[in-house]
């Protein structure tokens, strides 16, 4: 799934050149010691997702592209990874010789996983895709909330669990997590379940 062939087709669908240097830019990054969930695994079941529902996407392969970037570069100790990812993208698609609308694009969706707010049918799908893990099974929803407190452990339990519940409200308390009607329908009840109870849990004691 996490291949050169795959990454080589994707680009090449947005009108791109074959870059080996590229893919293994990509998979060192991802492969970082210090990430537990926004890594390889987590680009492969994003684009698993993206096939599951590509019937979805206007243009896929933009949504392609962008999940390959869309956590490229992630340091928990930085506030601005979405924006140094899609700076990677623009840099790196723009030395491709692909054309700037297509870059725009791809650049806004990486945007936009910083808030999780859509404004383009493609680009909610990717954060649909991108928050899937939510809605998921209690135990695989609490394996990712156990990753991702592994990759903030340099952060204190009580000012973590207060950071990590006004987060996970901030999902409960909209009108609907999931943007599309698909994702809504298949992930939207587990994933308020999910959410319920992991705030309850962080906000004992």
């Amino acid at each position: 799934m996490f291949t050169q062939t795959r990454l080589d087709n994707a680009l090449a669908a947005i009108g791109a050149a074959p870059s080996v240097d590229l893919f293994d830019q990509l998979k060192h990054l991802y492969n970082e010691p210090s990430r537990f969930y926004h890594s390889q695994t987590h680009v492969e079941e994003c684009l698993k997702a993206l096939d599951t529902h590509r019937d979805l996407a206007k243009k896929a392969n933009e949504i392609e592209v962008a999940i390959w970037f869309h956590d490229a570069i992630y340091n928990s100790l930085k506030s601005d990874n979405e924006e140094q990812s899609a700076a990677l993208a623009v840099t790196t698609l723009s030395s491709l010789g692909v054309a700037p609308n297509c870059v725009a694009a791809i650049e806004a969706m990486i945007l936009a996983t910083k808030s999780h707010i859509a404004h383009d049918p493609d680009t909610e799908l990717l954060l649909d895709i991108d928050l899937a893990i939510l809605g998921q099974p209690s135990a695989v929803f609490h394996a990712y909330d156990e990753s991702i407190r592994k990759e903030y452990s340099w952060v204190p339990e009580v000012q973590y669990r207060h950071a990590r519940e006004s987060i996970l409200k901030n999902f409960l308390e909209r009108s609907r997590i999931y943007q599309t009607d698909r994702f809504y329908e298949l992930y939207e009840v587990q994933a308020r379940r999910n959410l319920s109870g992991q705030i309850d849990k962080l906000s004992e004691n």
